[in-house]
């Protein structure tokens, strides 16, 4: 069975920065590509950044661009998603998943695997 494991999230001011972890354990599982989704309290879970297993084509939503880097380190089965100049309505659970193939990775149904989800809260 896979697990995804996210770590790294926090109560950080306005302008501060955070790096989400994702590491991937289990049966061997290696994913094509990794995604980076987050929920707002009363809101729908939303495509934050994806990228492959290359690290070579990544993506990412146009409220997060030029201020967040999504990244991959294939030895250690793990995604990281790194979090700067961060804003109060970047407040939200973080969640990793993991997909087999990179059609539609802005969706959520693309993904077969999702890890727990993690708190990030930004205060102004």
């Amino acid at each position: 069975q896979v697990q995804l494991v996210e770590s790294g999230g926090g109560l950080v001011l306005a302008g501060g920065s955070l790096r989400l972890s994702c590491a991937a354990s289990g049966r061997t599982f290696s994913p094509n590509y990794w995604g980076w989704f987050r929920q707002a309290p009363g809101k729908e879970r939303d495509f934050v950044a994806a990228l492959s297993r290359s690290g070579l084509s990544t993506y990412y939503a146009d409220s997060v661009k030029g201020r967040f880097t999504i990244s991959r380190d294939n030895a250690k089965n793990t995604v990281y998603l790194q979090m700067n100049s961060l804003k109060p309505e970047d407040t939200a659970v973080y969640y990793c998943a993991a997909a087999s193939a990179g059609y539609g990775l802005r969706e959520r149904a693309t993904y077969q695997y999702w890890g727990q989800g993690t708190q990030v809260t930004v205060s102004s």
